[in-house]
């Protein structure tokens, strides 16, 4: 396995202009209704959901990572989920009784 890293900074930056994006009909349609409403641009709706979609994604990987670090050190012992449910179950008669 062979890792390049480039030290330098290329002279140009490639840009992505233009994707096409293929939409349901009720989605496209929902959309355009929302674009109406709101006076943004569809292209525009799109690229927020996007950035916030891929933020949001990136934040629970992340966190996803963290935990994984923190199991694979030991310092979180994780626990068997069929007891974790069975503790779920238990507290949920409890707090119906209080």
């Amino acid at each position: 396995m062979s890792l390049e890293i480039a030290l330098t900074v290329p002279e140009r930056v490639s840009k992505l202009t233009d994707m096409v994006v293929h939409l349901k009909p009720e989605t496209e349609s929902r959309l355009r209704e929302l674009a109406a409403t709101t006076g943004r641009a569809p292209d525009e709706l799109v690229e927020d959901a996007m950035t916030g979609y891929l933020a949001e994604l990136t934040q629970v990987r992340n966190m996803l990572d963290g935990r994984y670090d923190e199991i694979k050190s030991g310092r979180v012992q994780p626990i068997d989920g069929e007891a974790a449910f069975d503790r779920l179950r238990q507290k949920s008669p409890d707090r119906r009784r209080s």
